[in-house]
Order: structure tokens, then sequence, then C-alpha cells
């Protein structure tokens, strides 16, 4: 980023916590593209089988295109934020969302939308990658939580946007419509982070040091600005990362990057995503007759989510991190066992098919007040700044590698093992899951990223942090 255009954007006229909030709704509009391109599938998908009479592996085909293409902006997104900057690859992430919504929209053919679908894709996991991060190195300590947790609440809005849009669009099958309206959402995305200044410790981490204290003084109260700015040049002097891939695995970033891994795997194979794209499909398995009425009762599953991803906002930087992840995981690995015993023990019927909104309902609650936020914003906060975006990016490549596995098989084991052991096996993985978080996962609320930093200098070995 030249200097000028630094300068420039430092003298926007926004202050204090009002400029946080601002920035933090604009940059969390790339959670809501990630959540709406995420979810628009599992309606639209009726209706492009029809249309391209696509067997089940070409189905799994069609929606883990976008998944493909996460996992490899994911891959470059967190090496190229460190060297270009947060804001810059925001600005490249607005623009490939609408191109990718555009392509998909108008895709004559199954091969050429799932070509679309991959473009898409790039953009979803440049945005994972770097939405959290640009939010945390921009929020306060004390309010850190819930500001980065503002990230999976766009996701889950974004989620029921899909479902209503599949919903409006469903008695006209209008799939292309459904895929289409996301590029109104992504050039808002691109003019707000037009708009917004880059982070101030990646600015303090190229050398620009007065334009980082301009943006720290609209950001902070006049007094704690010095502070912090010495606290983050203290730390970068400590830090013997360069920025490199072999950094990630030195002695002192081990256990953290070792969490963060671990929870992007355990996000996914604990079957969230299957859930948010083949929900329609669950449920006209459970008993739905009609597409309609199946997609109606998806966006009931999605309201959970937004309502309880809110709650976990007002309880992240008051209960801690580990009390909701650990808790919310135990409602997972129940309400998985309770549906997959229902569908051992039931016939597709009127009956089934509410214990299983129940169920999902249940399941989406647990998962948005645990997995769903508490994981990007771990990721977000335990890294050093040297390499806080290349670890950040490697986690969410492991997440989106996940979740590209778990979508590619779901159908196949459905078909193979039948609903009921598909979803036991998902409920075994959250019991993992849990074992992991609470020998592994350390807390982390109310500290500044700079003590965090300190506190993983100190711990040499995984087992260590959890306690």
């Amino acid at each position: 980023m030249a200097d000028k255009e630094i300068v420039a954007l430092s003298h926007v006229h926004l202050r204090g916590a009002r400029f946080v909030y601002i920035a933090a709704l604009f940059a969390a509009l790339g959670g809501l593209l990630f959540g709406y391109d995420t979810g628009v599938i599992s309606g639209a998908l009726i209706f492009i089988k029809r249309e391209f009479g696509l067997t089940t592996a070409a189905e799994e085909v069609v929606v883990s295109g976008v998944l493909l293409g996460a996992t490899i902006g994911a891959i470059v997104g967190g090496k190229a934020a460190d060297r270009f900057g947060r804001r810059r690859v925001l600005l490249v992430t607005a623009a490939i969302f609408g191109i990718g919504a555009l392509a998909s929209a108008v895709a004559p053919s199954p091969a050429i939308l799932i070509a679309s679908r991959v473009v898409l894709g790039s953009a979803i996991g440049l945005a994972s990658t770097n939405v959290p991060v640009y939010l945390s190195e921009v929020a306060p300590p004390h309010a850190r939580g819930w500001v980065v947790s503002l990230f999976q609440l766009a996701v889950t809005v974004g989620i029921v946007v899909a479902y209503l849009t599949d919903y409006a669009f469903a008695g006209v099958g209008g799939w292309r419509w459904m895929l289409g309206l996301a590029v109104a959402p992504a050039l808002v995305f691109g003019a707000g982070m037009f708009f917004l200044p880059e982070t101030p410790r990646w600015l303090i981490r190229g050398g620009h040091h007065e334009v980082a204290h301009r943006v720290l003084v609209r950001i902070r109260e006049l007094p704690d600005v010095n502070l912090e700015i010495d606290e983050i040049k203290a730390s970068l002097a400590q830090q013997a990362e360069s920025g490199h891939w072999t950094d990630l695995l030195r002695r002192q970033v081990r256990p953290a990057l070792v969490v963060g891994l671990g929870l992007a795997v355990f996000q996914q194979i604990t079957g969230i995503n299957t859930v948010i794209y083949y929900a329609p499909k669950i449920l006209q398995a459970a008993g739905f007759n009609s597409a309609s009425g199946a997609i109606l009762a998806t966006v009931g599953v999605g309201v959970v989510n937004v309502g309880m991803t809110i709650l976990a906002m007002s309880l992240v930087d008051r209960a801690g991190r580990r009390p909701l992840l650990l808790a919310g995981i135990a409602g997972m690995i129940v309400t998985l066992g309770v549906l997959g015993l229902s569908f051992r023990i039931s016939n597709p019927s009127g009956q089934l098919a509410w214990i299983a909104v129940i169920c999902l309902m249940g399941y989406v609650a647990s998962f948005a007040i645990s997995l769903g936020p508490i994981f990007w914003l771990l990721i977000a906060e335990i890294y050093p700044l040297k390499i806080r975006g290349l670890a950040e990016g490697t986690a969410a490549t492991f997440n989106w590698g996940s979740n590209l596995i778990v979508s590619l098989t779901f159908l196949t084991l459905v078909e193979k093992l039948g609903a009921s052991s598909t979803f036991l096996l998902y409920a075994v993985a959250s019991v993992a899951s849990w074992l992991f978080a609470y020998y592994f996962v350390p807390e982390t609320r109310g500290r500044s990223l700079e003590q965090i930093e300190a506190f993983w200098r100190t711990r040499h070995g995984v087992r260590q942090t959890a306690r």
C-alpha cells in the first residue's frame, strides 16, 4: 500500500468506539457473503439437479466446488495479507465475490457452474482468512471477543438470508436468482472496505508508525495509544519469526498451531456443514414431502443459528472462550446422538420430521455458541503478529479442506451406512472434539494480543496450554 494512500485513509472522520463498530460492520459483510454463498446452494441444488439431471456424485461436486475454491483461497490469503495488508486483500475479495456470483447465475452447464463456484469459493477462503484478523487487530482487548464474533454472526445472517431467498424463488425454481443476488452485498462490502484504513498492527509491522498512531488515536482513548504502540513494537522485537512457512513449526508457535489446526478439523468433521448444505434433503428424508416445506423448515434452523450466535457474542467476553466451547460441544454430542437414534427407530413420517427439526435446531444452537464463533475468534488472536495472517490462513485451509471432505462424502455415507449411522459417526467425532478442547485450548479472555503472544512464549508443550 502506498504511503499517500495510507495517510489519506487515516483521516476518515470516525473516532473512538464508533470507528470500531463501523469497521467491524463493513468488514463482517465478508462473513455475510461467506454464509450466503455456502447456504444458498442447499435450496438451489434441488432445482439445479432437475435442470441438469445430476447424479448423487455430481450433486456432491456442485456443492463442493465452492469448498475447493475456499481451500485454495485460504492457502494464499494468509500470506497475501501479511505481505500486502488486510485491507487490500479484502478489496480483492469483494471483487471476486461479485464476479463469482454473476458467473454462477448465468452458468449454461454443470461444468461452468462448478468452475464459477470454485471462483466464488476462493473469495470465501480469502474472507474467512482475513476478516477475523482485521477485526481482531482493530478491536480493544475487552471487546475483541464480540467484535471478532461479528464475523460468525454475519455468516449466520447470510445463511438465513440465503434460506429465505431460496424459499422466495422455490415456487418458480429460480435457482439462478438465488445464486446471482449475492452480487449486491459484494458491492457494499467492496465500497465499505475502500473507505476503511489498514489495521494499526500491520502498519507498525510495515514501518508506518505515524499512520498507525493516527489510526489508533481514532480507535482508542488518547492515553492508551502510546502504551499500545510500545507493546506492539516490543512484541515484534521479541518474535523470532520472519513470516515464513517454517516459522509455524518453531517451538513457541507449535502449541498455538496445534490448537488452531485441531479446532479447524473438529469444526467440520462434527458435521455442521452437512446441515448447512443438505438440510432440505435431510428433512425430506425425514418426512417433509415438498421442497418448499423442507426449505421453510430449514429457515427455522437458520434463525436459531443467528439467535444463538448473538447469545454467544454477549457471553464470550464475560464467561470466556473455554466454558462456551465445552458446553456447546456437549450439546452437539447429545443432539447428534438423538438425531441418529431417531432415524434408526422411526420410518420417514411427520413425527420423525419434527424430531429431526428439533434435533437440528438443538445441534445448530449448540454449535453456534461454541465451535462456530470461537474457532474463528481463537485463530485470529492466538498467533504472533509476524505470522498471524499466515498461521490463520493455514488453520482456515485445514478447515476448508475438512469441509470439502465431509461435504463430498455425506450423501455417499447416507447411501452406504444410512442416516442413523452417519449422524452417530458425527456424534463420536464431537466427543473427540470435546476432549481436545478440554485438554488443549487455553482461555484468552481479557488479554491483549501481545499478552497472548507472551503466554505462548512461556509454554513449550501443547498439553500445558489449557492449564
